[in-house]
């Protein structure tokens, strides 16, 4: 009975804070894609992609964003790939259970992770050169530019996924003929 009543007592939680429920699955379905994406490109960069990691790659573009060999750029491509992917689906079927035109949706996904990317490399770049300035280096400064670059780009990829992207259709209103 005590079991039921815990039950009970978080659907009356997720359904009273069923904004922050959603961004809390948000977080978690982009977290497990995003720990199937490291392990799909740890993979790729060691072993099959591993002797292309001395072909360097000269384009101001592609290493504005970290990419300077061909090994990297495959493993990136594929890696990004299948995680946003992942996060694509998870998002759309578990997060939002979106109902809205799924070709349309795949659209506006697309344009946001090229945004998302592009910003990243920048983000990235701003925080390297900030932390190259003030001689904050080690694993730990790693580790808080490195979470601080994982959560910036929250602030726009929620947004977009909750009211842009996985939308439902609004239902029809009752009473009208």
């Amino acid at each position: 009975m005590a079991e039921n009543e815990k039950k009970n007592a978080f659907k009356r939680w997720t359904e009273k804070h069923s904004e922050i429920w959603k961004f809390i699955k948000f977080m978690i379905m982009g977290g497990g894609s995003s720990v199937i994406e490291l392990i799909v490109h740890m993979v790729l960069l060691n072993t099959v992609f591993a002797s292309l990691t001395s072909q360097l790659i000269t384009n101001p573009t592609l290493n504005m964003i970290g990419i300077n060999s061909k090994g990297y750029l495959y493993t990136y491509l594929i890696s990004t790939t299948v995680g946003y992917a992942i996060a694509f689906i998870l998002n759309r079927k578990v997060t939002f259970k979106a109902d809205a035109n799924p070709a349309l949706s795949m659209i506006l996904y697309f344009i946001m992770v090229v945004f998302t990317i592009f910003a990243n490399g920048w983000i990235g770049s701003v925080m390297q050169t900030l932390a190259a300035d003030h001689n904050l280096t080690g694993n730990l400064w790693d580790l808080v530019f490195k979470v601080i670059g994982m959560a910036i780009p929250t602030l726009w990829t929620y947004p977009c996924n909750r009211f842009i992207i996985h939308r439902k259709k609004k239902a029809p209103s009752e009473g009208k003929k």
